[in-house]
C-alpha cells in the first residue's frame, strides 16, 4: 500500500491512503508519522481501504506534503555507496558515518527548495527507510520486521557550510531543504533483499544512479546499528546514503544555480520534483 500526507487549507496536513492513479483517501491523522503511531495502523488502513470511498481526493487536486513533517528522528547516512566513497576519496567505512537533521528540513514532493546564503548547493538522491515499530538494541532480523516501508528523499547539501569544520550538522541542516515523499511504500509490497534504483536529475540531465543492494550498510543493518546508541520510534526516518554523481565529485565541481529542477525517482515508490531558489543569507560573524 502506499501512504502519504496531503496538505489541507493553508496551514493543515492529513495523512492519507493512495488508491493508484485516482486519487487518496483520508485517513484519521495528520499525517502519516502520527498514523504510523496508532499500534492498529496498518488494519486502520485495510478498513478504511475497503468502506467507503466517495471522499477520495483526486490526485490532480492533490497537494503533497512532507511524508513525515513531524519526525522526531532524521538520521542520515554518509559514504554508504562504495561509488561515491571513490568519487570523494575516501576509505570504505568500518562503521556507518551518521549526521541528524531536524523535521524542519523536511519539504514536500513538489514543494520549491529555498536556500539562503550558499553558494555551493549540491544534490545527493537517497532511499530513505522509515520506522513503524520501537527499536532499541535491536538486532538486524528485529530491524527488518520494523520497516514500515520506503520513501524517496534527497539530502541537499550546502558544501561551503559543510566544509566550514569537520562535522557536516551546518551544512545539511537548513530549513526547508530536504524533499521526502512522495509516498511511503510500505515493506510488504517488496520482497526480501529488494534493491532500489535510485536516480537523480538536474534540468533533465541523469547524474545521479545506483542502487540499493551496493550500499555498504544496508536498511537493516542501519536500523540495527542506529538502535544500538538511541531508540528508533514509529515515523523516524533513515536516509541511507548517496550513490555517485553529486556535484561536489565533478571535474570541475559543479552547483545547483537559482531556477534549476532537481528530480530524484527511484522505481516502485515515485518522484520527487523541485524548483531550486537560491537567495542571499546575511553573513555570520567571526
Amino acid at each position: 500500500m502506499k501512504l502519504a500526507t496531503l496538505r489541507t487549507g493553508e496551514t493543515g496536513t492529513t495523512a492519507a491512503l493512495a488508491l493508484g492513479a485516482d486519487g487518496y483517501l483520508p485517513l484519521p491523522a495528520r499525517d502519516v508519522g502520527e498514523l504510523l503511531a496508532l499500534p492498529d495502523w496498518q488494519a486502520l488502513v485495510a478498513a478504511v481501504a475497503k468502506g467507503e470511498k466517495s471522499a477520495v481526493v483526486p490526485a490532480n487536486e492533490a497537494e503533497l506534503a512532507a511524508l513525515l513533517p513531524t519526525a522526531g528522528k532524521v538520521i542520515c547516512c554518509g559514504l554508504n555507496y562504495a561509488d561515491h566513497i571513490q568519487e570523494l576519496g575516501r576509505e570504505r567505512p568500518d562503521y556507518p558515518t551518521l549526521f541528524a537533521k531536524y523535521a524542519d528540513t523536511l519539504i514536500g514532493a513538489a514543494d520549491a527548495i529555498e536556500v539562503y546564503g550558499s553558494e555551493r548547493v549540491d544534490w545527493e538522491a537517497e532511499l530513505a527507510v522509515v520506522v513503524g515499530a520501537t527499536l532499541t538494541r535491536a538486532g538486524e532480523e528485529e530491524a527488518a520486521a520494523a520497516i514500515a516501508g520506503y520513501t524517496v528523499a534527497n539530502d541537499v547539501s550546502m558544501r561551503d557550510w559543510q566544509s566550514r569544520t569537520l562535522q557536516w550538522f551546518q551544512g545539511k541542516a537548513f530549513d526547508a531543504t530536504t524533499p521526502l515523499g512522495p509516498v511511503l511504500v510500505t515493506a510488504d509490497e517488496f520482497p526480501a533483499g529488494h534493491g532500489f534504483d535510485v536516480r537523480g536529475h538536474v534540468n533533465g540531465e541523469l547524474v545521479q544512479h545506483g542502487n540499493s543492494s551496493t550500499l555498504v550498510f544496508g536498511p537493516a543493518r542501519l536500523l540495527s546499528y542506529i538502535s544500538q546508541f538511541t531508540t528508533l520510534r514509529p515515523g523516524d526516518v533513515v536516509l541511507t546514503g548517496t550513490p555517485g554523481g553529486v556535484g561536489m565529485g565533478m571535474e570541475p565541481p559543479r552547483f545547483l544555480k537559482d531556477g534549476d529542477v532537481l528530480r530524484t525517482e527511484i522505481d516502485g515508490i515515485g518522484q520527487l520534483e523541485n524548483l531550486v531558489r537560491i537567495r542571499p543569507g546575511a553573513t555570520a560573524s567571526h
